[in-house]
This record gives structure tokens, C-alpha cells and sequence, in this order.
């Protein structure tokens, strides 16, 4: 029962796309941690991007949501912040998933995700999120938006 209960949880949680970044969802961004079962309910753990992020407040309530719709009650969602998330924690699929949508995935080198060019100059620290920045490829001359390194 306890595992069927955190299944259920994790696959709810799982499902909420994260507010800034549509194309994909909070599990797949590595903002869903853990689902423990406390007693008759749930207790899920996420983890913002960097400290300050201001779409956490959004995917609890989505994720309550997404809790509450399950019939998953009573369910509580607890930020937490250690450890730090880490763009290790995007998978080759999201990576994929962002690089398709026009956005450089966190980590390493920021590549074109229009033409995979690895010379690309900062436009402007401050992009279409504040998780994000603008930056422009040297080789298609082409803007995009790629993370911030926190």
C-alpha cells in the first residue's frame, strides 16, 4: 500500500511542467526530489534551480494541485535546498527537450541550439526569466536564451 501510495504521488508530482520552462516538467528538471509517505499521506520534497528562484511558490501550489486532483490528502510540499540542485541532474532527454524549444541547457559550454556553434557572446544578463540569460551565436547570428551558471 505505502509504495502504491508514493507511486501514485511521485506520478502526479511528476506530471507538473515547471512555470518557466513549459517544455518541461519539474521531474525531468531534477525539482522533484522525493516523495515520502507519512502516515495516510504524502510529504514531496523540490528543490529550486538556484536559492532564489521565484517559480518555487508556483510548483508548490501546482504540485499540491496536482495532489489534490489524485485524491492524494492530505499531502504537504516542503522546499528543500540541500543539496543544491545541479544541472547533472538534467537528463540527455531534457537536454533534448530544451535544445528543440531554442533554450541552451545549463552546464559546460553554451552551444547554439539553433546550429550547435560553440561561439556564442552574452547579449544581456537578464533573458525571459530570471533564471536566464540572452546571448546571441556568432556563427547564425541567431539570439536564444541559455541558464544562467549560478
Amino acid at each position: 500500500m505505502v509504495s502504491d501510495l508514493r507511486a501514485r504521488a511521485w506520478e502526479a508530482a511528476a506530471a507538473v511542467p515547471d512555470p518557466e520552462l513549459p517544455v518541461l516538467t519539474i521531474a525531468e528538471l531534477g525539482v522533484l526530489r522525493d516523495v515520502r509517505v507519512e502516515g495516510a499521506g504524502v510529504e514531496v520534497l523540490i528543490t529550486p534551480t538556484y536559492s532564489g528562484c521565484p517559480a518555487m511558490a508556483m510548483i508548490a501550489l501546482d504540485v499540491q494541485a496536482a495532489l489534490d486532483r489524485a485524491g492524494i490528502v492530505p499531502a504537504r510540499v516542503r522546499m528543500v535546498l540541500s543539496p543544491a540542485w545541479t544541472s547533472d541532474w538534467l537528463g540527455a532527454a531534457a537536454r533534448e527537450k530544451l535544445a528543440a524549444a531554442g533554450i541552451a541547457p545549463p552546464g559546460g559550454a553554451v552551444a547554439c541550439p539553433r546550429c550547435g556553434s560553440g561561439e556564442t557572446e552574452l547579449l544581456s544578463a537578464f533573458g525571459s526569466t530570471a533564471c536566464k540569460a540572452i546571448r546571441r551565436c556568432r556563427a547564425c547570428r541567431e539570439p536564444f536564451d541559455a541558464f544562467k551558471c549560478h
